[in-house]
């Protein structure tokens, strides 16, 4: 596994509007930072990160039940990379939702370059074919990953995202994991980019051009 940046004590206070929170959890917050430099305040949607992380190298299953590489096949395209769960019950549909909405206001060849990555942070739960019928009500371009927890676990890590083991909570399973976007460059395959759990479709509707041209919003 690629190893992600690590966060200095000067860069702390700047990322702290970046705290993972736990989707759909009681305590709404896991309080870790992502591994990452970044340069950030608290009205921010973007921060653009100081030192640019590699793709996880994950290779996982996809909603047609084929392997998938993810630094392989997304290489050279500007790409979305998101960590979450089918039934979480708020951060991830609205997040997706969001990037369907800016997505489909992009020109039609400008679509067709950007690989939109969700990656599931419950496996046990999200198989393909479950995976497959939650993204198409999104996107149906959308591509949806899943595999072995601790592998998933270790790439999320690789790029500075908080993921804990799926547990039950008042008769529901519930997956704690980061509410972050990454936005990788089709020219260095490097994320420069992270979108915290406020950015709005708007927000990805502004950047996305810029993204898929491999330009810094």
């Amino acid at each position: 596994m690629r190893t992600s940046s690590v966060l200095t004590a000067a860069a702390l206070s700047a990322a702290a509007a970046l705290a993972l929170s736990a989707c759909g959890s009681a305590d709404g917050g896991s309080g870790q930072q992502p591994a990452a430099e970044a340069s950030a305040t608290a009205e921010q949607a973007a921060t653009v990160l100081d030192r640019p992380f590699d793709k996880p190298d994950l290779v996982l299953t996809d909603t047609r039940g084929k392997k998938f590489d993810l630094i392989e096949q997304t290489k050279g395209h500007p790409t979305l990379i998101y960590f979450g769960y089918t039934n979480c019950p708020d951060a991830c549909p609205l997040t997706m939702s969001n990037i369907d909405i800016a997505m489909r206001k992009l020109p039609k060849a400008e679509q067709e370059q950007l690989r939109v990555v969700f990656v599931t942070s419950d496996p046990q739960r999200d198989t393909p074919k479950r995976l497959g019928a939650w993204l198409t009500g999104q996107n149906k371009s959308f591509i949806g990953l899943t595999g072995d927890f601790d592998t998933i676990q270790a790439g999320a890590r690789s790029v500075g995202i908080y993921l804990d083991k799926p547990k039950k909570e008042k008769g529901s399973w519930v997956s704690s994991h980061g509410t972050q976007v990454l936005a990788f460059s089709p020219k260095d395959d490097k994320a420069h980019v992270l979108y915290n759990k406020d950015a709005t479709a708007d927000d990805y509707a502004k950047d996305l051009p810029k993204i898929i041209k491999g330009r810094t919003p």
